[in-house]
């Protein structure tokens, strides 16, 4: 049974990986449950079984145990069509923890002066990498490692469009641009071009010295920044995430507003954001009280139409 499941466990992931799922996580602990389950002499993939074998380790976050537990779910799965006699571990068994980081609402003029203090950094490629960087960031809601390895061949600025491999992404996807933010990058692109002729990175986006940017660099220049024009405080501590954040709660916003069915765009605009699964884009409903609100709008007009509809 062990060396079947070794078979069934590589078949699993190369299957799925065809696909595009990257199953970094799953290839490394399914072998594990398979090596384990040898050792307690187990014939068949049980519940209990794969509740015992995620609990394992002691003293670690919670969260640790629900993705040991869902790896092995998602490869019951599988098993089951092969092997009847598989149990599918429930999807409950732990509380999956709220670790989402309450998010900073960036204004326009927040963004704006983000931009600006940016410009005054030197030297002068300095100033224009991170201001274009985070100008990009803001208006596409791209997520920071995305941006930070973006080669240069990723960056169509005669069609207008990013070509983005992200980790979280699975597949590769396209990221059109407004005219606006590909006449900026190609600025930016003609001043690094100009102050730094050979650079030994092949990224968009470099450092002085020419070098991939690194981003704990980049973490620390967006600190010293928001610092200095006073949106950090010891309470309030902006994300450069929280810039995705913004892009994705201003399109929503902008389709309540105009009266759209955000329901209808959700999918689209999951697709642009890189989110496998819509329930991302749909958290940062929740997160914002004004959208709440235009929600709740939203949902009492319908249920008055239908209420009007049956009395008609």
């Amino acid at each position: 049974m062990s060396s079947d499941l070794a078979r069934h466990v590589a078949d699993y992931l190369r299957l799925r990986r065809s696909l595009g799922f990257r199953l970094v996580r799953e290839g490394e602990v399914l072998p594990q449950f398979v090596a384990w389950l040898q050792a307690a002499g187990a014939t068949t993939l049980t519940a209990d079984l794969a509740i015992a074998w995620a609990q394992l380790p002691q003293g670690v976050n919670p969260i640790n145990w629900v993705h040991r537990l869902g790896s092995v779910r998602g490869f019951a799965r599988y098993l089951a069509t092969i092997d009847p006699a598989t149990e599918i571990p429930p999807c409950d068994v732990f509380a999956r923890p709220v670790c989402r980081a309450i998010p900073y609402l960036y204004s326009p003029a927040d963004v704006a002066r983000l931009l600006r203090a940016a410009r005054g950094l030197r030297p002068a490629l300095r100033a224009a990498t991170y201001e274009t960087l985070f100008g990009l960031l803001a208006v596409t809601g791209l997520r920071i490692g995305e941006t930070l390895a973006l080669q240069r061949d990723d960056v169509d600025l005669d069609a207008g469009v990013l070509t983005i491999t992200g980790p979280k992404a699975g597949n590769t996807r396209l990221v059109p641009l407004h005219p606006s933010a590909t006449e900026a990058l190609r600025r930016y692109a003609s001043c690094r071009d100009r102050l730094r002729r050979t650079p030994t990175a092949r990224t968009f986006f470099i450092s002085t010295v020419g070098t991939a940017l690194i981003y704990g660099c980049v973490r620390h220049t967006f600190i010293e920044l928001t610092t200095r024009i006073g949106l950090r405080t010891t309470t309030v501590k902006p994300r450069i995430h929280d810039l995705r954040h913004r892009f994705a709660v201003d399109r929503l916003l902008d389709w309540y507003r105009s009266g759209v069915d955000p329901a209808s765009r959700m999918a689209t605009l999951s697709t642009y954001l890189g989110h496998v699964n819509p329930a991302g884009t749909y958290w940062y409903l929740s997160a914002v009280p004004e959208l709440m609100q235009l929600a709740a709008q939203r949902l009492g007009e319908h249920l008055d139409h239908g209420q009007a509809e049956d009395q008609s």
